[in-house]
């Protein structure tokens, strides 16, 4: 399904990332995966085998999207075809009791970031589409950002329910600018899907952003009382995840743009979610 396509995983190293370029590359892509952890990201790589790149950097930083960017047009001889911006993590607190830099962390990460990614991707995604208006095809490329319930609202977590928000704005404004150079640009929703972010919380769980150390993980009470809400009666697996982000990746989505496809096995979180 993927033949001949050239794709970039953010967050690819772990979890939904992860199992995504796993069915990318089986289906015949060539892979660029990026993280944030060096070590992951390369062991990563080499356990796919097939034509995997690995990048590693934080994506926050400056000029950082267009290093990306620069290093998928040299691995793929200046061709893009697919864009998966999955990177991210939690920084869970109430309104009252979160900080101007928590909150920020969050619009850097699941919002600013995959918009500098998409600028930088911009000419990669829709320069071609020029020359094959012109021989009358119609090529097919894809975006698809990674979202989540919490979008609708979730208690605890106003920072992050608004960067996803604001990637959902991305996404749909995209939809409507890049679509007569036929780029399908979607986003999916994801509920509870078991991954490190959604495993129990302890101290001992951590990831290193900038030199700080971020516990990751949900308290066991919260994701039992999200778990009894889901109508499938389970959270969901990093593949069956990912088999909803490489949908909007294959050609079974060439008319679907500007949508949210939520993966939740039937949980809704928020107001009218």
């Amino acid at each position: 399904m993927f033949n001949d396509k050239t794709a970039v995983i953010t967050g690819g190293a772990r979890g939904i990332g992860r199992a995504t370029a796993e069915l990318l590359v089986a289906g015949g892509a060539r892979v660029l995966i990026a993280d944030l952890d060096a070590d992951a990201v390369s062991e990563t790589a080499a356990r796919l085998g097939g034509d995997v790149v690995a990048w590693s950097g934080d994506l926050t930083r400056e000029g950082a999207a267009d290093a990306l960017v620069a290093a998928a047009a040299d691995a793929f001889d200046g061709r893009l075809d697919i864009v998966v911006n999955n990177a991210g993590y939690t920084l869970d607190a109430p309104v009252h009791k979160l900080s101007d830099a928590d909150f920020q962390a969050m619009l850097d990460i699941h919002t600013i970031v995959p918009f500098r990614v998409l600028r930088a991707a911009a000419p990669l995604l829709r320069e071609p589409a020029k020359a094959e208006r012109a021989e009358g095809r119609e090529v097919f490329r894809k975006v698809v950002n990674v979202a989540s319930l919490a979008a609708y609202g979730n208690a605890g977590q106003a920072n992050y329910s608004s960067a996803k928000s604001g990637v959902i704005g991305l996404t749909k404004t995209l939809a409507r600018e890049w679509g007569s150079y036929k780029v399908n640009v979607n986003a999916v929703a994801f509920g509870v899907i078991d991954t490190r972010l959604t495993a129990p919380k302890s101290e001992d769980t951590t990831i290193d952003v900038g030199g700080r150390a971020v516990a990751v993980g949900i308290p066991e009470r919260a994701k039992a009382a999200m778990s009894a809400m889901i109508a499938l009666g389970r959270a969901g697996t990093a593949t069956e995840a990912a088999g909803g982000i490489a949908f909007l990746c294959s050609p079974w989505s060439d008319y679907v743009t500007g949508q949210v496809l939520n993966v939740s096995g039937g949980i809704a979180f928020g107001m009218g979610a």
